[in-house]
């Protein structure tokens, strides 16, 4: 066996993805409010971004703001010398005003402290302690209290057993017995509770009702209570179908998990990426740049890198050379985002026309194919730009992925919208007899009567998406 070295000439292809397009794939799957940040954080990072060029600036790069989605660019020729900067006084300037800009010796008198203009919410154990504190209790009583509230989870019920929280406090069990009541008559009622019987215990107690019938049901009959068999209590207790409709309609008032309020995350508001409106007879598509940074290349920087000589061992050159270059990257890709943002718009609108006009019963099956074929891109560019993106029409506000929906055979080989589906299903179940629900095989028949074919098995997943109860749990007696 004989070992050599040998050299060859090989040619092949592979894809490179060059540092500019993986910066456009990962501003392409940004949400809007991810894009700000993205863009501030850049802004801070890169002195040769500036942020808010007016109208009347010739030499800013500008973010392409509606349905005009050419971007104005102007250059302008690069020297050593000044624009007239120099003839400003920095010497009296800086006499009256700091470094930031802020006059010397300037007292807010009037100012309110930093500390009063900050908030937070108040949880569930602020809310309890603030009342335990204000309750009269003993030391021992009080330490027992906070053992109690730190052992509620998110919901307001308490996870750990006297027993334990005795020993933890050197107490009898019957003494954290005591206390425990003593928290569970505290704002919001229900807390403190072991299980779902006592939280409503609690909250019944609180309410000022002569008959006993609703504390029956829940101590014994909670099961048939959540299957609505509420001939089965009436018969049991004896007392009329009524009596217990009533019962039960006053229990559906009670809150089960008292300490969610407080547990909530703060809502998340959605801003529109495209607003879509009819103008006459036509639909008009605008890009939403309110609040979107716009951005521009510092012409400071510009006229250092233009004055400075041509040394390429100039470490101070080749870094502005290089924040030049990230800087122009992140408007190009913005740019570009912004442009396909609008194309996929454009194509949705297109293809989705009987939507806009006549509403979600008109919504045609899509597929990102569909689309991609449309804009001439891949369908996972499609799918990025559609994620987390909403758009504003005529008849509310959409992720674009909204707009995707598989097809459901018609008769007559023709197919409709699963979402449009959904909406006639919610149609008909609004419409129905309270008293007498129907059913999902019903339902399968009276769609059939319209032309679409579905089986009982997708009306029931259909509901459930829709968080409509079945039949036996929407049926009302009266």
């Amino acid at each position: 066996m004989v070992f050599e070295l040998r050299q060859s000439l090989k040619l092949t292809q592979q894809l490179v993805m060059t540092p500019q397009l993986q910066q456009s794939i990962k501003l392409l799957q940004l949400s809007r409010i991810e894009l700000v940040d993205a863009i501030n954080q850049e802004l801070e990072e890169n002195p040769l971004l500036e942020d808010g060029p007016t109208d009347s600036d010739p030499e800013a790069v500008v973010i392409p703001e509606v349905d005009d989605i050419k971007v104005e660019t102007t250059t302008k020729e690069i020297t050593g010398e000044g624009d007239g900067k120099e003839d400003f006084d920095w010497d009296s300037y800086l006499e009256d005003f700091g470094p930031m800009g802020v006059p010397h010796g300037r007292e807010d008198v009037d100012a309110a402290p930093f500390e009063n203009m900050l908030t937070k919410t108040r949880s569930l154990s602020d809310h309890l302690l603030w009342q335990l504190n204000l309750s009269h209790l003993t030391d021992v009583e009080r330490r027992v209290g906070e053992q109690i509230i730190g052992n509620l989870n998110s919901d307001g019920y308490l996870m750990a057993t006297p027993e334990e929280i005795a020993t933890i406090e050197d107490v009898a069990p019957a003494f954290v017995e005591e206390v425990l009541v003593k928290v569970q008559e505290f704002d919001p009622p229900g807390v403190a509770a072991r299980d779902l019987k006592e939280c409503l215990l609690i909250q019944i107690g609180f309410l000022d009702i002569e008959s006993e019938l609703p504390e029956k049901i829940v101590n014994k009959y909670l099961k048939d209570l959540e299957t609505r068999n509420y001939q089965s209590i009436a018969s049991k207790e004896k007392v009329p179908i009524r009596d217990v409709q009533e019962a039960a309609l006053l229990i559906g008032t009670l809150n089960p998990k008292p300490g969610l309020p407080y547990n909530e995350e703060k809502p998340q508001y959605i801003i529109p990426d495209v607003f879509v409106f009819k103008l006459g007879d036509r639909y008009r598509i605008t890009l939403n740049d309110d609040g979107l940074p716009r951005l521009k290349v510092s012409n400071f920087y510009k006229e250092i890198l233009g004055g400075m000589k041509t040394n390429g061992g100039d470490k101070s050159k080749e870094y502005i050379k290089e924040k030049l270059q990230s800087a122009t990257w992140l408007i190009k890709s913005i740019e570009q985002r912004q442009k396909t943002i609008y194309r996929v718009a454009e194509s949705i609108l297109d293809h989705q026309i009987e939507f806009f006009d006549k509403g979600i019963s008109y919504l045609k099956p899509m597929v990102l194919r569909d689309i991609a074929d449309d804009v001439q891109m891949h369908e996972s560019t499609i799918s990025r730009v559609t994620t987390n993106k909403y758009i504003h029409t005529p008849r509310g506000i959409f992720e674009l992925k909204y707009f995707f929906n598989s097809g459901i055979n018609r008769m007559g080989d023709v197919q409709i919208a699963s979402q449009s589906v959904k909406e006639k299903i919610r149609q008909i179940i609004s419409g129905e007899d309270s008293k007498k629900p129907y059913n999902d095989s019903k339902i399968v028949n009276i769609l059939a009567a319209s032309n679409i074919s579905i089986a009982r098995r997708t009306v029931a997943k259909y509901r459930d998406m829709l968080g409509i109860l079945p039949s036996s749990k929407r049926r009302k007696y009266f």
